[in-house]
């Protein structure tokens, strides 16, 4: 046998396999400054997410702090670093003692908490040496209490009959979300939409960010958009994440204004399958009715935890148990862009609060090198771009589909396979495949063929490259 080549396959991720193999860990390497270019379609297509709560993210929490973290996340992968609203916060009817990063006093500052405009550009510039952007949680629907627009301009926000400024109301019910520390902006006011435009274009030219996510972005009038992206592509390329999907209020005409927007489907799903309440055939079910209803070219954000998932509804251990690394691995395999949330490299395994400060200990273990195995195949292999342009799915059958989730990637010359055991018990199965594959936790030759009987452990996942 020819000697492997490891320069060509350093960037090849390995798998749990087998929990008794040893893994080989990804050699460190030295974080150069690169030629920064705008963001594009195939920078998209490739890319890993990391939603950055800066509060939390440190004893600090700061802009600095988290800056000099940033070569870490370069070796995750990570390319695009989405940050939790860093505007102040407002004090009138806040809650907790810091309030929450949703109740914005002014859209053009920076919270002071976090730093200053200047350490927030330092921020950015660096982001951009290393090859990454960075893009702003943006909430367009609602201010704080004390935000500079309420005592101004009254008219911006949504009233109630007797004249006063009321809170959010979901659209479901027709009641208070019980969101009382912010105030419902009223989009039939034309000014207000104007100044809001305003104020998103502000941190393109100041601080030259790369795009936004919109928080809830279904409860926004869809002419905001169309005319507010328009302003924004006029200055430099951007990236726009909606947090929505087709089953909210727009549904794919509102998705496919964004570059990407969220599978929460699947997110509850996958957390439903390793609670054994759902199963494999399940979630092999969803992946192929996602693409069939999205369409190839809107991209979706794959995810086991963000802020609101962490704080609200448990840790990433309290959803998934044992089954959370091989869900991490269908996040970076099956079509969209993964999701990496602050701490979930280090073990997260607390639900941060949210309207205190908190943090947690940087303490590397499993998911670091899971992570940075994971971002190596997703930057580097072909057959798992997403997008229009993306790898080809193919979902393959196995003797025990109500147990194994097998598919395909390809594009090009580029080829994955992808089986996992997405159950608690032992698989013992078929599959009609043929063909040698290297295995990624070891380089070695693994032979694949109709005739074989296949064991896996529970929760176990090969990812095979051709």
């Amino acid at each position: 046998m020819k000697p492997i080549n490891m320069l060509l396959f350093c960037l090849i991720l390995c798998s749990c396999i087998d929990n008794s193999e040893k893994v080989r860990k990804p050699e460190p390497k030295k974080i150069e400054k690169i030629s920064f270019k705008p963001i594009t379609d195939e920078i998209i297509s490739s890319a890993v997410l990391y939603e950055a709560n800066i509060r939390q993210y440190s004893n600090e929490g700061t802009f600095n702090a988290f800056k000099e973290d940033l070569p870490i996340l370069k070796k995750m992968g990570v390319k695009i670093i989405w940050l939790m609203p860093i505007n102040p916060i407002s004090t009138t009817k806040s809650k907790g003692t810091l309030g929450s990063y949703y109740a914005v006093s002014d859209y053009t500052k920076v919270n002071p908490e976090f730093g200053t405009l200047e350490d927030f550009k330092l921020l950015v510039k660096k982001a951009h040496q290393l090859g990454m952007y960075v893009i702003l949680d943006w909430v367009p629907g609602h201010t704080g209490w004390d935000h500079v627009w309420i005592k101004k301009y009254s008219d911006y926000y949504v009233k109630n009959r007797k004249g006063k400024i009321i809170d959010p109301i979901d659209f479901r019910t027709g009641k208070s979300f019980g969101w009382t520390d912010v105030a419902d902006l009223n989009f039939n006011n034309m000014e207000m939409r104007e100044d809001l435009r305003q104020a998103m274009i502000y941190w393109v030219k100041e601080a030259n960010i790369d795009g936004y996510r919109i928080d809830q972005a279904y409860a926004i009038p869809q002419e905001f958009y169309d005319k507010t992206f328009e302003a924004l592509k006029a200055i430099k390329p951007i990236f726009l994440l909606a947090e929505t999907d087709i089953y909210h209020p727009g549904g794919l005409g509102l998705v496919s204004k964004f570059n990407a927007s969220y599978d929460w489907p699947g997110h509850h799903l996958s957390k439903e399958v390793a609670q054994g309440q759902k199963n494999a055939i399940d979630y092999s079910r969803h992946v192929n009715r996602t693409l069939r209803r999205y369409g190839s070219e809107n991209i979706l954000v794959n995810f086991v935890s963000n802020h609101d998932e962490n704080s609200w509804n448990g840790t990433i251990e309290e959803s998934y148990g044992k089954a959370a690394h091989a869900f991490i691995a269908m996040n970076f395999t099956i079509p969209g862009m993964p999701l990496i949330y602050s701490g979930q490299e280090y073990d997260l395994n607390k639900r941060l609060k949210f309207f205190e400060k908190d943090s947690f200990p940087k303490k590397r273990g499993k998911t670091m090198d899971l992570l940075q195995q994971l971002g190596a195949l997703k930057n580097n292999h072909l057959a798992l771009e997403s997008g229009i342009e993306g790898g080809s799915f193919k979902r393959l059958s196995t003797s025990k589909d109500y147990q194994v989730f097998a598919f395909e990637r390809s594009k090009d010359r580029d080829t994955l396979l992808v089986v996992a055991n997405l159950s608690k018990e032992y698989a013992q199965f078929n599959m009609s495949y043929d063909g040698n594959f290297k295995r990624f936790q070891d380089f070695k030759i693994k032979k694949l063929s109709s005739s074989y009987e296949y064991v896996m452990k529970p929760w176990e996942f090969w990812i095979l490259i051709k």
